[in-house]
């Protein structure tokens, strides 16, 4: 019986907000760079399967599906990097305008607005950050405890979307110190989980606002807002990732 060859499908090289700087020099994201292939009909089922909806696993199998770096998955990318991977797989797969609804803030008023995803820039990242070990030190305004932190990437998000349903079964919410826990790696140089469990639960909300505004400034990302033209005025909105962002509506 012959052998069938896999088709080649084409592929872009695309950059990553982080630069490359958090991974560490034997990772083949140290460049910066991730080839990812153009989405498919197999990638279209992947999109529409229940299973993998319901799971809340279906981007990261797209993604994996369309990455080509061998050894490279979507758990491996910080969560700035996957947000760029995952724009431009769009973009790639059905273009650069993205129409959805969104609301002007002053009106309340809904409207349909087309976004240009190739007009999203990389964040600029802060100079004198040492982003090379992915490890971060801050210390809190008010406590003045000193904490060592990480930026997240995809198997960290896992963990934290499955503590979070343990603990949406319970009737409970706990994102922020969900969050902070994963994030933390010391709290005046003790690595103790327990030491760190029990420091987030009691941390003061001034430490936890200034903590995650800190994060939120030193992360590589890509900038998902835009300014839009509301009756005149400019009005910077966050674009909303809706279903139709990987799904959009086709016109017959």
């Amino acid at each position: 019986m012959a052998d069938v060859k896999q088709p080649k499908f084409p592929s872009e090289i695309i950059d990553l907000p982080s630069r490359g700087t958090v991974y560490p020099k034997d990772s083949p994201l140290s460049d910066g760079k991730v080839e990812i292939k153009y989405m498919t009909a197999k990638e279209e089922d992947i999109l529409t399967s229940q299973n993998l909806i319901k799971k809340g696993i279906v981007i990261d199998v797209l993604l994996n599906s369309l990455i080509l770096n061998e050894g490279v998955t979507a758990e491996d990318l910080i969560v700035g990097d996957k947000n760029a991977v995952m724009v431009a797989a769009r973009i790639l797969a059905y273009g650069p305008d993205y129409e959805v609804e969104i609301t002007n803030p002053d009106t309340g008023e809904k409207l349909k607005h087309t976004f240009n995803l190739t007009d999203c820039p990389f964040k600029e990242l802060p100079k004198g950050v040492d982003y090379s070990q992915n490890l971060f030190e801050m210390e809190l305004p008010i406590s003045k405890k000193k904490v060592q932190f990480k930026l997240l990437d995809g198997k960290d998000e896992k963990v934290i979307d499955m503590e979070l349903k343990k603990t949406e079964k319970l009737g409970t919410t706990s994102e922020v110190t969900t969050r902070l826990r994963n994030s933390i790696v010391s709290v005046d140089g003790d690595e103790d989980k327990a030491v760190i469990n029990m420091f987030v639960n009691n941390m003061l909300s001034r430490d936890s606002l200034a903590f995650r505004q800190h994060i939120t400034k030193i992360a590589p990302d890509i900038v998902l807002e835009q300014d839009v033209d509301m009756e005149g005025e400019l009005v910077t909105v966050d674009i909303p990732l809706t279903t139709e962002f990987f799904w959009p509506t086709s016109e017959a």
